[in-house]
C-alpha cells in the first residue's frame, strides 16, 4: 500500500504569545529546567488508523524516536498510548457520530497487544509503559492507568508527543496540568490534519496548560541536565 508522503507542520507560536509571556513571568518558557530521571515522554495513538491517512503524523516519527532514545539513556520513561478498543460511553458515541463513524473511531486503536498495535517504525523498548485510554485524553480520571504508573515512579514532567495535536494530545496536556504535572507539548513531534488546526491547538496549550518546545530544545533540555 502506498501512503501520501511524510509532511511537516509549518508550526509557531506568535511573536505576541511570546512577549505576553515574556512579560507575564519574566521568560520565555515556562520550564527551563528538567530532570530527565523524572520526566516522562508520552506518545498519543501513534497507530495505522492515523499514520496510514495522514503524511504529518509519519512525518513526526523520527523525532518521537529520537526524543525516545535521548530520554532513556537520560534514566527516564517512555510510555506508549493507543486507543482501547471499546468507547467509554457508546450510546453517545453512536448519537454524537452515527453509528459508522462511531464503529471506526472504536476500532481506530486496533486489537492485540498494544506494542503491535504501534506504526511499525516506532520501537517500543523492555522498561517501556504501554497503556489503552478510552477516552481522548490520557490523563482523564479514569481513562488510562498512565498517570498512577506515572506517579509511582516520581514523575514530574510529561512530554507529549503524538497525534492528534488539536483532539487528543490537546487533551491529555489540559488534562496532566489539572493534574499537577509540568507539561511540555512538542510542536514537531505532535500532527494534526492541517497547519490551522496544529497551530491553534499549540496556541492554546502554551498560554494556558503547558511549554511548546521543539525537539531541539527537549533534546537539549534532557541532555543539559
Amino acid at each position: 500500500m502506498e501512503y501520501p508522503p511524510p509532511k511537516h507542520h509549518n508550526w509557531a507560536i506568535e511573536p505576541r504569545e511570546y512577549a505576553r509571556q515574556e512579560e507575564r513571568r519574566g521568560r520565555r518558557h515556562a520550564f527551563e529546567r528538567i530532570a530527565p530521571a523524572r520526566t516522562a515522554l508520552v506518545v498519543i495513538d501513534m497507530v495505522p488508523f492515523f499514520l496510514e491517512q495522514n503524511g504529518y503524523c509519519r512525518g513526526i516519527v523520527p523525532n518521537i524516536l529520537r526524543i525516545a532514545d535521548c530520554l532513556r539513556a537520560a534514566g527516564g520513561v517512555v510510555s506508549w498510548i493507543v486507543p482501547a478498543p471499546e468507547h467509554r460511553h457508546p450510546a453517545l458515541a453512536e448519537e454524537f457520530f452515527g453509528k459508522d463513524i462511531a464503529e471506526l473511531f472504536r476500532a481506530s486503536g486496533g486489537s492485540g497487544p498494544i506494542a503491535e498495535r504501534l506504526w511499525p517504525a516506532l520501537r517500543p523498548e523492555a522498561g517501556d509503559l504501554l497503556f489503552e485510554k478510552n477516552a481522548y485524553s490520557a490523563f482523564y480520571p479514569g481513562a488510562s492507568p498512565l498517570p498512577a504508573a506515572l506517579r509511582d515512579r516520581g514523575m514530574e514532567n510529561v512530554v507529549i508527543t503524538g497525534a492528534v495535536t488539536n483532539i487528543c494530545c490537546e487533551s491529555s496536556a489540559r488534562d496532566a496540568f489539572a493534574s499537577g504535572f509540568r507539561v511540555i507539548v512538542v510542536g514537531d513531534a505532535t500532527a494534526a490534519r492541517r497547519d490551522q488546526d496544529h497551530n491553534a491547538a499549540l496556541h492554546n496549550i502554551y498560554r494556558s496548560f503547558g511549554d511548546v518546545r521543539s525537539t531541539d530544545d527537549v533534546v537539549a533540555l534532557i541532555d543539559r541536565a
